[in-house]
């Protein structure tokens, strides 16, 4: 029964994920989200976090939210003449779909070659 669980998680995830391409601007994105994945956060703090510009980051959170990884509210303001924020926060899926794209992203990325006869910092007991 786990496997078949495992191997119907694993569809799920390749099918949630088929639209969303990930890139440098995306994964930025998802480590901002990922920093507390419980905390809604609102668009001009997305852009400063991941270092976007608002052209790209607000078509990616449509795309997201389009795939149900990302939920979107307006907060009510709380003073008068105050604008409203619109507010975005991973789905359950949204989190667990972030982790295993910034893991695999992390696992292909290239590592730097250690340079010979230099210890790795704190490697010396």
């Amino acid at each position: 029964m786990q496997a078949k669980t495992q191997r119907s998680t694993y569809v799920a995830y390749i099918c949630s994920v088929c639209v969303v391409k990930m890139t440098v601007p995306l994964e930025r994105v998802l480590l901002a989200f990922l920093d507390d994945p419980t905390v809604p956060r609102y668009g001009y703090d997305l852009m400063k976090a991941a270092g976007l510009k608002s052209g790209t980051l607000y078509p990616m959170l449509s795309r997201l939210e389009d795939e149900r990884l990302v939920t979107s509210a307006w907060e009510t303001p709380q003073q008068d003449g105050q604008r409203p924020r619109k507010y975005y926060r991973l789905t359950g899926e949204g989190i667990r779909v972030a982790r295993l794209e910034i893991a695999q992203v992390w696992a292909d990325r290239p590592r730097a070659p250690g340079r010979p006869g230099r210890p790795v910092p704190g490697s010396l007991g």
